[in-house]
């Protein structure tokens, strides 16, 4: 069994970037945003883990998943990376009409550009 199919894994990986929020946000001068993240983060794991009889609370911890559910991650991680895609572009496009240089959107656009590539090279050499 992975470690991602048990359902203890993404509640405990919210507490764990719930830690790495405060302690970042600690470092900056706001202990009290680090705390209210924190929680957050915390209680979403902790919903996550109490939803057991939801399917896909199921699916999205892990211990649910099947053809079904992979399939529908797919089709919304590709929807999010479209939307991000979008929303970087426009970004993008503002700073360089504002007269500046686009940073940081077109250095993340190209990461994700390279990434895509990259997956596709791989893939298509896989198969």
């Amino acid at each position: 069994m992975r470690m991602t199919k048990t359902k203890w894994f993404l509640p405990a990986f919210c507490v764990v970037l719930g830690l790495a929020v405060l302690t970042a946000q600690w470092i900056g001068g706001n202990a009290h945003g680090g705390l209210v993240s924190l929680a957050l983060l915390s209680g979403f794991g902790v919903l996550i883990l109490v939803g057991g009889r939801s399917e896909t609370v199921r699916g999205l911890r892990g211990d649910g998943r099947d053809e079904r559910f992979r399939m529908i991650d797919v089709r919304a991680t590709a929807f999010a990376g479209t939307v991000l895609i979008l929303v970087l572009s426009g970004t993008w496009l503002v700073e360089l009409a504002r007269g500046h240089d686009g940073s940081p959107y077109g250095e993340l656009m190209a990461v994700g550009g390279v990434t895509y590539l990259a997956a596709i090279a791989f893939m298509r050499w896989r198969s």
